[in-house]
């Protein structure tokens, strides 16, 4: 069945859609698939322990419920035998990605010094200037302009870079070792994909391996420093653990971020009055981030293994059920946000699950929304006649949705375009 047929044919079988969702032409677009899977309900059994998610409520609940959680090494062992002889799968692994309680919660309070609100909001005039100096390498550019490669992958990959104290040098090595190490969060994955993803892990796990020598040798006053030093300081964390933490605080603190200010530049340029409101009031960065998140999620699922009996959504899940957990379409629930095909950055109580929630809630959340939140409306302000110019070339990803290519023309710089008494209603799509 192609997935055009069944789109049009409408699906009567969860299974059906949880198939279609997984080919390339799901991944594209995976928004009309899970009106199909939501036809179902809210939580839908695909298979004999094998469940779907698709509400808000449900998925927000589940992923705080301690009797779920990320999949360990006994639940690896059953169902990806030989796990452990692929590094990119091992990497994960051992990282606070892929661990519970109480290993998780030890690791992440080691990271978390890096995260705090005010160290957080420090960065925000170093993220101007970075976005900045972005800008004006794009206006010097001939046209059209990647907007993935001059924007979207540089400012959030030079400020996770600094926090770990990778040299700036380094820094264009890190977009394909990421790019291909990725492709094992995928709910599916082939071999020839797997492969990939293992050649990225282990050219990762080598700069990493160099990276803690070299800091061993010279400490310095970066994240990198401090997880050596809580691993050389006792039990702490162990030699994988060190390692596999620090791909995962590289690839996760530009990988999501990357994906929010390539949708979310689309999204903005698709509805001109928006885009319009937010040049001349930047103070509505916050709203207008978080319905981008929510109307377009960077991160579209997550997974959770049950370990006791529950209930949600009226099915009854069983220990050792396997939980599909589809954020972006948990975002478009209409029980939580009314329309919510419409990207509105004026809706009330916008509360995106992109970035998960509970003991997983992303550790660099807040960190990602300010690289945001600054770049939008600099982004606007001094590109005002910045749009799409060619097609956009999306990755055929679903868990990490986003562009591969995004070009754009970038006009010349110019005074903002005033909009006089915008109400909120104006934000709305463009007629």
């Amino acid at each position: 069945m192609k997935a055009s047929d069944a789109w049009g044919g409408g699906i009567v079988d969860p299974t059906d859609a949880l198939a279609l969702l997984m080919s390339p032409e799901g991944r594209l677009d995976p928004y009309p698939t899970y009106e199909r899977l939501r036809a179902h309900g809210p939580v839908v059994q695909a298979g004999p322990v094998f469940y779907v998610v698709t509400g808000y409520a449900e998925a927000d609940a589940i992923l705080r419920d301690a009797r779920f959680g990320v999949m360990d090494d006994a639940l690896r062992d059953q169902f990806m035998p030989g796990w452990r002889e692929s590094p990119a799968v091992l990497s994960i692994s051992r990282s606070m990605l892929r661990t519970n309680p109480p290993d998780h919660s030890r690791m992440r309070r080691l990271a978390a010094g890096a995260f705090t609100p005010r160290r957080i909001a420090a960065m925000r005039d170093v993220v101007r200037a970075q976005a900045d100096e972005l800008v004006d390498a794009m206006l010097a550019a001939d046209e059209p302009v990647d907007f993935m490669a001059a924007f979207a992958y540089p400012l959030p990959v030079g400020v996770i870079c600094a926090l770990l104290g990778v040299p700036a040098a380094d820094r264009p090595l890190f977009r394909r070792w990421a790019t291909d190490l990725t492709g094992v969060l995928e709910p599916e994955i082939t071999a020839d994909e797997l492969a990939v993803a293992d050649r990225g892990a282990t050219e990762l796990r080598d700069y990493f391996t160099e990276l803690v020598a070299a800091r061993r040798r010279a400490p310095a006053d970066d994240l990198t420093t401090a997880l050596v030093q809580a691993h050389d300081g006792g039990d702490r964390l162990s030699g994988d653990e060190l390692l596999a933490n620090l791909i995962v605080l590289l690839v996760a603190g530009f990988e999501t971020t990357t994906n929010l200010l390539g949708n979310g530049l689309v999204a903005l340029l698709e509805h001109p009055r928006a885009a319009a409101a937010l040049r001349e009031r930047p103070d509505l960065a916050p709203a207008y981030v978080d319905e981008l998140l929510r109307y377009d999620s960077p991160v579209q699922l997550t997974s959770r293994m049950s370990t006791a009996p529950s209930r949600y959504g009226d099915v009854d899940l069983p220990p050792e059920s396997w939980v599909i957990v589809l954020l972006g379409a948990a975002n478009r629930d209409p029980r939580r946000y009314p329309d919510p095909a419409r990207f509105d950055p004026w809706r009330a109580q916008i509360a995106p699950l992109s970035f998960g929630a509970g003991p997983h809630y992303c550790l660099g959340a807040a960190l990602a929304r300010l690289e945001a939140q600054v770049a939008f409306p600099l982004l606007l302000r001094r590109l005002p006649g910045l749009a799409v110019a060619g097609r956009p070339e999306r990755r055929v990803r679903l868990t990490l949705r986003g562009h591969a290519t995004l070009p754009v023309s970038v006009g010349r710089e110019a005074a903002p375009v005033t909009v006089p008494g915008t109400p909120p209603g104006a934000a709305g799509p463009t007629p």
